[in-house]
C-alpha cells in the first residue's frame, strides 16, 4: 500500500532536446522514494522529419497525445531554454487543461531565464523551480507556488487558473 501512495502517473511535456532532463526528473523523484510513471512521447528525429514531410497526420498524433495525457493525473512541463518555442508543448498544455488535469512546470535544473510556454503561463497551477520537495508539492497540489527559475517567487498573471 505504501508503494502505491507513493506512486504517480504523469505526463511529462518537454522539448525533444531535453530527453535527458526527462530521465533527471523522473530520477530526482524516483531518489526521494516516488514511483513516477511517465507516459510522454521521447520524439525521435526521423519521426519529426516524417510529421514535417507529411507521411504522418497530425490527427494522428493528437489521438496518441490526448490518450498518454488522459492517462495521467498530471502533466508536468518542463521548462527549458527553446520550451516556449515548440507548438506541441503548447498544445499539449491546452490538451491537458481541456481534459482538467493538473498543470505544473519545472525549470530544468540550472535553468536560468527561460521563457514560459504561453500556454503554461495561462493555464498552470504552479511553476516552481528544480528543488525535490517543491515539484513532489507541485504534482501532489500542496504548493501553488510561481516561481521563477532561481526559486524566488514570480508575480502571478491574471490569467493563471490560481486566481479564479
Amino acid at each position: 500500500m505504501e508503494e502505491d501512495s507513493k506512486r504517480r502517473h504523469l505526463f511529462i511535456s518537454h522539448h525533444h532536446n531535453d530527453d535527458e532532463a526527462v530521465s533527471k526528473l523522473t530520477k530526482l523523484c524516483n531518489d526521494r522514494g516516488y514511483d513516477i510513471r511517465n507516459s510522454s512521447i521521447r520524439a525521435k528525429p526521423a519521426n519529426a522529419e516524417r510529421l514535417q514531410r507529411g507521411l504522418v497526420k497530425e490527427e494522428v498524433i493528437q489521438r496518441l497525445l490526448r490518450m498518454k495525457i488522459s492517462w495521467a493525473t498530471t502533466v508536468v512541463v518542463l521548462i527549458g531554454k527553446e520550451t516556449h518555442q515548440r507548438p506541441w508543448v503548447n498544445w499539449e498544455i491546452k490538451e491537458a487543461y481541456e481534459q482538467g488535469k493538473r498543470i505544473v512546470g519545472v525549470y530544468e535544473r540550472g535553468g536560468k531565464e527561460a521563457a514560459l510556454p504561453s500556454n503554461l503561463d495561462r493555464y498552470g497551477d504552479s511553476i516552481v523551480a528544480w528543488n525535490s520537495e517543491r515539484i513532489i508539492a507541485a504534482i501532489d497540489g500542496e504548493n501553488n507556488r510561481f516561481e521563477n527559475s532561481d526559486g524566488s517567487e514570480r508575480a502571478v498573471g491574471s490569467s493563471n487558473r490560481t486566481e479564479c
